[in-house]
């Protein structure tokens, strides 16, 4: 079970492109037992803790997109490029745009995940009216 640019475009394009639920059942096997996952929400270690996140973030979605824009490796780093975009039940969908990180341990399983995204920008985007007032407060605020 190797990873490489092309199996990874086709495994997460196939976790999320139909109508639905998101399953990530077909990936859990390319993932250590001491993985350990990160994004701007929540950190966790192991592999039941991953699966959990995984299955709690499907629950909450009526359904999930995902379209994978670029794939890259360099040695035992893969990066995705990737746009998200989340149905919850009772919200309007967001689209959320971000990369992730995933780092091979010696035996080719992903050892390490991070995640990077602007998750209020990319939400708050949706807002009418809102949208705009954050992303002035963001400009005037930090550059």
């Amino acid at each position: 079970m190797s990873l490489d640019p092309d199996t990874v475009r086709e495994l997460w394009s196939r976790t999320y492109n139909t109508h639905g639920k998101p399953d990530w059942s077909h990936l859990f096997p390319y993932y250590r037992d001491d993985i350990v996952f990160q994004d701007v929400i929540q950190r966790v270690e192991g592999r039941p803790a991953f699966e959990a996140l995984c299955n709690r973030l499907a629950d909450r979605c009526r359904e999930l997109r995902m379209h994978i824009i670029d794939v890259s490796q360099t040695e035992n780093v893969i990066f995705l490029e990737w746009e998200m975009t989340l149905m919850f039940q009772r919200y309007p969908s967001s689209t959320l745009h971000g990369c992730t990180k995933l780092t091979l341990g010696e035996d080719g399983l992903i050892v390490g995940q991070r995640d990077y995204y602007d998750l209020w920008g990319d939400i708050f985007d949706n807002i009418p009216g809102f949208a705009r007032l954050y992303r002035r407060f963001m400009r005037w605020r930090f550059g």
